[in-house]
This record gives structure tokens, sequence and C-alpha cells, in this order.
């Protein structure tokens, strides 16, 4: 049964299609800027079984932004700051309080504007094939150059630039829902917008969980593009899936639908709450050190050293805080953690290292830190004023670990790596290491957390 077309005003008096189908947690899909017909994509079969699917757990929420499909198309003003008034009108008339978000390609900006500004409401974004700057992306220049020519001509060029020269009727049918979607006017109008768009700024400030979702042979825009926007982003996280379609439905789906459903999980709200320390349950240690803290003091001295520490102790806690982390104590220039589960803590550890990555690439400062794993049974007890600790070979060894690693890297005992086996990190065998302390050798292994060009 097609969905009910609904309408909502935005602020400067906009009339804003959506449908809404599913129930449970809200999923607000955003426009794919700046071709979007929410009522021609249901009556697309593949279109149809996507919307279908991301339906069976939630509620879907769909929408045409300003000036195409079915909403108002007598608008001239397509800015992000108006596109930002159009999702927020969707969210009022709907009453949404808490909600993911998910953006495509040039939806991008928008999406991390409203989640920086609103970090109470937006429970997970997505960022499909997006970026932060509107100029990042190849295909705006090289096919904007087109609307000059008959417009026909024009959609069919944009239609097999993106699904491949040798498509056929698949790109005339695409060509055609272009035309129904916008006039050349509008296109024009939305094109010279989008070259504008501009949330680098914003990155930082975003609070979200954040997946950023990448195609590797996406042909407009690379994997380093994504790259640097999870990089930039506190605590995003990436994944690359295979193909070259800009359309998430298309090529590897399944991968696509599988990221969301995991991610989605993920923020259920007691999965995500600090996991309490006990005993006979195993434990997943993850200690951090700065490296060089104390030539760090004697260079800066202590006042701006310990500025530069409480930096790495707020992006630390923000980390733990997105991947159930328990913060067990801290020791100046390191931290030492918990985890239920071998999978969160490494996850936790490459956001940790990416964050850092990020901030470092604009930073006088740098802070290089080495992040050391091990898993076990260690003994909880409580202090004289009721904190948590562990205590443990499992805890020594974590800590001896970290201590062998540079920084940059995660080095974790072979325990972790079989714990997380048959997930998707990257691990290369370091060998055995002779720890302080240890009488035995220990196997360790570096995680790879910088995703390959």
């Amino acid at each position: 049964m097609e969905p009910r077309i609904q309408y909502a005003k935005t602020e400067d008096g906009v009339s804003i299609a959506f449908w809404t189908m599913g129930e449970g947690m809200p999923l607000v899909y955003m426009p794919d800027i700046p071709f979007s017909h929410i009522q021609l994509e249901w009556r697309g079969r593949g279109s149809r079984r996507w919307y279908e699917r991301l339906a069976e757990r939630r509620r879907l929420v769909r929408y045409d932004g300003r000036g195409v499909g079915l909403s108002e198309r007598e608008v001239t003003d397509f800015s992000l700051e108006a596109q930002v008034l159009d999702l927020e009108a969707v969210v009022d008339r709907l009453e949404l309080e808490k909600f993911a978000l998910f953006a495509t390609v040039h939806g991008g900006p928008i999406a991390i504007a409203y989640a920086a500004r609103h970090p109470e409401q937006v429970s997970h974004l997505f960022l499909w094939l997006s970026y932060a700057r509107g100029s990042e992306l190849r295909w705006v220049r090289r096919l904007g150059g087109l609307m000059d020519k008959e417009w026909e001509v024009y959609t069919e060029t944009v239609a097999r630039s993106l699904l491949g020269w040798s498509e056929g009727k698949g790109a005339s049918r695409y060509a055609e829902f272009i035309r129904e979607s916008i006039g050349p006017e509008g296109l024009q109008r939305s094109w010279d917008a989008i070259r504008q768009f501009d949330a680098s700024d914003l990155l930082g400030q975003v609070r979200s969980p954040t997946l950023v979702l990448h195609r590797r042979q996406f042909p407009f825009g690379d994997v380093g593009i994504a790259r640097n926007l999870a990089a930039r982003i506190p605590d995003a996280r990436l994944t690359i899936v295979e193909g070259t379609s800009p359309a998430p439905q298309q090529d590897d789906a399944e991968a696509v639908l599988q990221a969301i459903d995991e991610f989605l999980g993920e923020g259920e709200k007691a999965d995500t709450a600090s996991e309490g320390l006990s005993a006979d349950i195993v434990h997943t240690i993850l200690f951090t050190d700065v490296e060089g803290s104390t030539a760090l003091t004697q260079r800066l001295g202590d006042a701006k050293a310990r500025d530069l520490l409480r930096e790495h102790e707020r992006m630390m806690r923000e980390a733990l805080e997105a991947h159930g982390g328990s913060e067990v104590k801290t020791m100046g220039d390191g931290f030492m953690a918990s985890f239920s589960s071998a999978t969160k803590a490494l996850e936790c550890a490459i956001a940790m290292q990416r964050a850092f990555a990020g901030r470092n690439e604009s930073a006088e400062e740098q802070i290089k830190v080495r992040i050391g794993l091990n898993a076990g049974e260690p003994i909880a007890e409580e202090d004289p004023d009721g904190r948590s600790d562990l205590f443990g070979t499992a805890v020594n060894e974590a800590a001896r670990i970290t201590a062998v690693a540079n920084g940059g890297e995660i080095l974790v005992a072979n325990v972790v790596r079989e714990l997380a086996k048959g997930k998707d990190f990257l691990f290369a065998d370091r060998g055995e290491a002779n720890l302080k302390g240890f009488d035995e050798p220990v196997r360790l292994y570096e995680v790879r957390w910088a995703e390959e060009g």
C-alpha cells in the first residue's frame, strides 16, 4: 500500500511533502538532493523494497526538500540554512523528540548542521557518500557546465554518468525521474547552492554517534573524503562497502542495511551505557598512554601541558561513552577502561585513534596515544571511597602491552583477536614480545585502524 503523502510548513512558508511507514524508533531519511520524488521512488520496485526493509524495525520518515518532487516548487532559496528549515519542519510536524538521521551525498552538510545544533534530538547520524564542503565531490563541478545545453540531453548525461555509460533503459528511466523531480531553473539554483554548502566548522560539534558509509569504487568521491569526514567528527566510524552506485539500494545493498541495523542496534540505551565492574566475567581491558608526556611538560610547562592532557581526557571519555566502556581510572597521562565486549573495546580504540589523527591534522601540538588491550577475568574491588577498580594478571598484561606500543598504535593480546574473530578488524602479527614482569613472551597483534585509500 502506497504511503499517504502529508505536508509540513517551514518557518519561511514552504510546503514540504513527506510520508511515514512502520513503527518504532524514527529514522528520518533525507532527500537525495537535488533529485527527489517520494511518490515516484515508492513506485520503483528497487526503492520500494529498500524503504520496506528499512521500515521493518522502525518508523521510517521520507520527505522531499524544497523545490523538488511533491514539495512546493516555486522557491528561490536552496541554501544550506533554508534546507535545514525543511528538516526542522518535518520533525516538528511529527513531534519527533529523538530520531536517527540518514543523509545521502549532498544532504550531508545539512544533516551535519542539524545534528550539531540539535544534539539532544539526533540519536544516530548516517552520512552516505557525503562530505562537509560542497566543492569536495567532483561531479558537482564536472556536470554543472552541461546546464547550458538542452534539458533532456543534460538529464540523460547525468543519469548515464551516475549509473554507468553502458546502462540503457535504466539510465533513461532515471533521466525521466530527474525531469519529474525538478526543472532546469530550480536545478541550476540548487547546484549553485550546493557549491556553497560548508559545514566543515561544525564537524567537531557533532555529538551524535555517527556512521560514515562510503562505496570503495564510487567514481565521484574517493575514500579519502569519507576518511577525512569520519576523522573530524568525534568518535565517528567509517564503513566501506563495495560498488560504484550512488544509491545505497544498489550494488551491495545488504551490507549497507546490515551496517545500519547493527549501528542502530548498538544505540539502545541499555547497551551503550557504561558497564558496571564486576567479578566472574570476562573483561576486555584497555589502557592508553600519551607518548612523550614528560618531554611535553618540559617543553610547554605544567599549565599548557595539563591543558593538552585535559583535551586527551575529554576525547577519551567521549569515546568511552559512545562505545559502552567503563572508565576505571586515570593516571595523569593515561586511562584504564573496561568493556564487556572485545568488539566494542576494539571499535572504541579505533575511534580514539581516528579522533586524535583528525585533531592532529590542524593542531600545533600533537597528541599521540598508544593503546593496549587484553582480556581476562580480573579481580574487582572497591577502594575506601567506594570507587571500583580491577586488578590481576589480565590488567597488568594490558598495561605492559600499552608500554611497548608506539604513539598512534593499537596493540592487542592474541585473546582479544580471538574474541573478535569474524568481525571486520584488520590484525597484523607483531610477533612475540618480552613484557616487563612476565616470564614468558606474549604474542601481540597490531590493529590497523587507518582506512586504505
